[in-house]
């Protein structure tokens, strides 16, 4: 098992949805770099990725044993282990918001139907690509339509399919039966990227996928130009939405600090960083963003504390902006 934890994670008192992947060793680079892009651009949250590196994939994610794979039908074996040790351990050892995605590749999207089935409460989302639902004649497919009920708590799925025509016709019977017995209880997608294959679509998924589990996260360009009591409203109701506490990011307060400096309003622009200050007392970038702020404002003293303050934390976390800090503290000490 590999973990990635979020750039903030070691300074931030927050709590972060967890993106499981099967086939860990395979799909980690690629899916850690989609989360680390896609949060940093506020189009999702900050993400834990844990990659599981399976050592028999096909009997792990097979529900049924079948005579032509000797080792298939372990499925059942490797959910326990899902549910009784592997989340619960990142729940108890790391600051998990009880959101939780399981990413499955081919097989692995098999374990992904089955899974929804046998353990519905233990994923919120689900990106399958490439699901092997035609495995054991149709098993998951079949089961599916019989025992599939509306959901307590409304799912995220993002199912994907690249130009693999043997997979069409179980997918399509799989998406019509979601859609059917689910109803409004899971926002359900299908998508068939017919310029992929099945080595391409696990990239394109895992960054098409979040943005559409997550579709209502990003604030709308306007909410900008208002205050930051607008803007916590906005994450409120996200919050409500995906049944977890999520306060307004730290990039977005200082987004809209700038724009406060960019008008010449100091004033707001300082109180704006100080708020951020308040929320995230673990960043460098904050305090340099207050700094600046207190620069243009004709405070260099105040500058200077809080481009100390950016350095010093700067060394302390290994921030790839430390130069930065230690020029404008240079530069306001000048002063």
């Amino acid at each position: 098992m590999s973990i990635y934890l979020p750039d903030d994670y070691a300074y931030s008192d927050a709590k972060y949805p967890v993106l499981y992947l099967l086939d860990g060793g395979t799909h980690l680079q690629h899916a850690s770099g989609a989360v680390d892009y896609l949060s940093t651009q506020g189009s999702i949250p900050d993400i834990i990725v844990v990659a599981i590196h399976n050592v028999d994939r096909t009997r792990d994610f097979s529900p049924v044993h079948v005579e032509r794979a000797p080792t298939s039908g372990g499925a059942e074996k490797f959910l326990g282990f899902l549910s009784k040790e592997l989340v619960p351990y990142m729940d108890e050892n790391f600051r998990t918001a009880g959101f939780n995605i399981l990413l499955g590749h081919s097989f692995g999207g098999t374990f992904i139907g089955y899974t929804l089935l046998a353990e519905p409460d233990l994923f919120d989302a689900y990106l399958a690509v490439s699901p092997a639902l035609m495995y054991a004649d149709n098993f998951v497919v079949k089961e599916t339509s019989e025992k599939l009920k509306p959901f307590k708590d409304t799912k995220y799925f993002y199912m994907t399919v690249g130009n693999e025509d043997q997979y069409f016709e179980a997918l399509e019977e799989y998406s019509s039966i979601m859609k059917e017995k689910a109803g409004e209880s899971v926002e359900f997608k299908y998508v068939k990227m017919m310029e992929e294959n099945h080595g391409t679509t696990p990239y394109f998924t895992v960054f098409s996928g979040l943005r559409f589990i997550f579709s209502d996260w990003q604030l709308p360009p306007e909410m900008l130009q208002a205050d930051l009591d607008a803007i916590d409203d906005h994450y409120k109701k996200v919050s409500l939405k995906y049944g977890i506490e999520i306060v307004t990011p730290e990039l977005v307060i200082n987004a809209l600090g700038y724009r406060y400096l960019q008008a010449e309003d100091y004033k707001k622009a300082i109180a704006t960083f100080k708020k951020n200050v308040e929320r995230y007392p673990g960043s460098a970038n904050v305090y340099d963003s207050l700094g600046e702020a207190y620069e243009n404002n004709g405070e260099p003293d105040k500058a200077a504390k809080s481009y100390k303050k950016a350095v010093s934390l700067g060394e302390k976390n290994g921030d790839a902006n430390l130069a930065v800090y230690k020029t404008n503290l240079e530069r306001v000490s000048k002063k």
